[in-house]
């Protein structure tokens, strides 16, 4: 059984002398803070998705804007008839008559949408030609010139909703953005600090592991000649092998935690991983009332909700519109003429005028245009009360941050204090235990209040950044320096 004793640690020690070689062979990469965010806003999965989300908002936006600016659009269509077909006569009978033409014409159309309305406007040129293989005669009719207007009354009117929701679903894509890569930098610095705390656990545990085998083997001495109990040796052993267990486990944490990062970051190479957590933090306060003000300007969510509310209303709207009384207007008057010859087709043209309206009027319907209005009304009361819920809780959680920041600056010093406070008191522990005026008990209690304050210092630097990146992306405000983030929108 002793020999087993003695072999365990052996191993161990090789264990851990062939892992810290293996990592001695590889890339070292030591990252600060600052330096761990820029690399997950560059090269982050999240921030890529971000760009791309961006850039398909932005396409969208212009191919808005597109429908209320002018569009030129230049149509043929070419047709070959050789086929027997039905052919009314002037005497009014019908007779079927064997048919050998060509068919084409181009056409030049300029529209321009007319928001406000709905309809569209229109001027357009154009020619047709007819040959007629069999006869071998040949047919012209021009157009020279044609103005037009289309309008759907009493209708949906797509481009005026489009005009209020288009302009702020793209100025919320632009704050979601920004508001995305502070959420990067966010988790970038939760991961950074995750690999911090288990490389801080590493370094407890080889820490721990060789003041436990030092005070064993200084143990070893004073059992042998009767000053200590074997049950205080016992202690002994059982610390030291706890520590060397701690050890095993906090290389395999730190391996973990240093994939998750790496992954995070883009770094696609077997680098070893090291991050430097920084003693000291900005110290400001945040005024509250300015942070809810920045956090109304300046992130998406009032946007999303403001956008939603539009949504609803232009979707009752079009509810309103399909129930009752719709009715097409086509105007549309110019100048044409035919003849045998295209230069002939351009003489004296013909006044030419065409009007027509459609109306169409639900009678009965079963109630179903009713219902889909019911079901828009109701809709819109929902979102309503969604998106004034919604504001009150966004509110709610700026304050909630904006206070935790605040006493976040404190609750770091005070674990710094706390830190080196623990780590005198172990040293006093140790030195008292040494010369034998302390017990065990003690020793292994200022042991766990060491550790304890290391991790606790660990997790209160990790609680203040994530506060700090997160209110930056609630407010898209640089409380530090006292300036609006820098937009840095992605190359379309």
């Amino acid at each position: 059984m002793k020999r087993h004793r003695t072999l365990l640690p052996i191993a161990c020690l090789l264990w851990l002398l062939h892992a810290n070689t293996a990592t001695a062979q590889q890339e070292t990469l030591t990252l600060t803070l600052s330096q761990a965010i820029e690399m997950a806003q560059e090269n982050s999965p999240e921030a890529k998705a971000a760009r791309h989300t961006y850039r398909a908002s932005y396409w969208n936006y212009r191919f808005f804007r597109a429908n209320y600016l002018p569009s030129v659009t230049l149509s043929s269509a070419p047709a070959l008839n050789r086929q027997i077909n039905k052919i009314t006569q002037p005497d009014g009978t019908t007779q079927f008559i064997k048919q050998n033409q060509l068919s084409t014409d181009l056409t030049l159309k300029i529209n321009q949408n007319v928001w406000f309305t709905g309809g569209s406007l229109f001027v357009q040129t154009g020619s047709q030609r007819i040959d007629e293989f069999e006869s071998h005669a040949t047919a012209y009719n021009t157009q020279p010139i044609m103005v037009g207007y289309e309008q759907a009354l009493f209708g949906y009117n797509s481009l005026k909703w489009d005009r209020r929701i288009e302009p702020l679903r793209y100025r919320e894509a632009r704050k979601a953005y920004a508001e995305a890569l502070e959420l990067v930098a966010s988790q970038a610095s939760t991961l950074f600090f995750n690999l911090a705390t288990a490389q801080t656990n590493l370094d407890i545990a080889s820490s721990n592991y060789a003041s436990a085998d030092t005070l064993y083997r200084y143990a070893e001495g004073r059992y042998n000649i009767g000053t200590i109990t074997e049950n205080e040796m016992l202690q002994l052993e059982i610390n030291k092998l706890t520590e060397e267990t701690n050890m095993m486990n906090a290389h395999i944490e730190v391996e973990d935690r240093m994939q998750t990062l790496r992954s995070f970051l883009g770094i696609n190479r077997e680098v070893i991983l090291r991050v430097l957590p920084q003693d000291s933090i900005p110290r400001f306060e945040i005024p509250l009332q300015e942070a809810l003000q920045m956090a109304v300007e300046n992130s998406p969510d009032p946007d999303t909700y403001r956008r939603r509310q539009l949504e609803s209303r232009s979707a009752l709207a079009s509810a309103k519109a399909n129930a009752g009384l719709k009715a097409d207007l086509y105007v549309q008057f110019g100048l044409s003429q035919t003849a045998e010859r295209l230069g002939d087709s351009y003489r004296d043209p013909m006044n030419q005028q065409y009007a027509s309206i459609t109306l169409s009027l639900p009678i009965l319907d079963w109630g179903r245009g009713k219902g889909r209005i019911r079901v828009a009304k109701s809709n819109v009361d929902l979102v309503d009360t969604q998106a004034e819920q919604g504001i009150k809780d966004f509110e709610l959680n700026v304050c909630k941050m904006v206070r935790q920041f605040n006493l976040q600056a404190y609750r770091v010093e005070v674990a710094a204090r706390t830190d080196r406070t623990a780590e005198r008191r172990y040293e006093v522990a140790r030195r008292l235990y040494i010369l034998g005026k302390s017990t065990i008990l003690d020793l292994n209690a200022s042991i766990t209040e060491k550790d304890t304050a290391r991790r606790n210092y660990i997790s209160a630097l990790q609680t203040y950044w994530s506060l700090y990146y997160g209110l930056r992306s609630m407010t898209g405000y640089d409380f530090e320096q006292r300036c609006p983030i820098p937009e840095a929108l992605p190359e379309i």
